[in-house]
């Protein structure tokens, strides 16, 4: 499942153009994105995973994030693991296959980093990268942001 919101889909129900105030997500130039909002920055055969600020602006205070396995495989587009806001529960999906060599352990005690600080310490997992050539399927920065800009008018 996307990382969408019951709030936004009973708006969208209702008739109401958005219950969110606009407001402008960063996008960070040197990443690639999901249309899941999913963020990956890959140095070597090395990724790094997060939600993207956009995502983490509709959903609201996270209060709780589900992390994988260390060790477990995970593969594009696939769920790997949560996000519990105090609107919604998220799936959160992997931009790419490969297996989890590390995750974010501060998000157990501290959720609110995605909030504070989603493309920095709010990452959440770190992944050896199987197949490099999934990057091509995946948005960049400007890509993404008219992604998001479509999808809000949409709401």
């Amino acid at each position: 499942m996307a990382l969408r919101l019951f709030a936004s889909r009973a708006a969208s129900r209702l008739g109401i153009s958005s219950v969110f105030p606009r407001t402008f997500a960063t996008v960070i130039g040197d990443l690639k994105y999901t249309d899941s909002h999913e963020w990956v920055k890959v140095e070597g055969n090395s990724a790094t995973v997060g939600i993207t600020d956009h995502a983490q602006v509709h959903l609201g205070d996270v209060v709780y994030v589900e992390l994988p396995e260390e060790g477990a495989s995970v593969t594009q587009g696939s769920a790997f693991g949560a996000v519990e806001s105090v609107k919604a529960t998220s799936d959160v999906n992997s931009p790419v296959s490969g297996k989890v060599i590390q995750v974010n352990e501060k998000l157990t005690e501290s959720p609110g980093l995605i909030n504070g600080n989603p493309y920095g310490q709010g990452w959440i997992m770190k992944v050896e990268v199987s197949d490099a050539g999934e990057l091509n399927a995946l948005m960049d920065s400007k890509k993404y942001s008219q992604f998001c800009e479509e999808e809000d008018a949409k709401h």
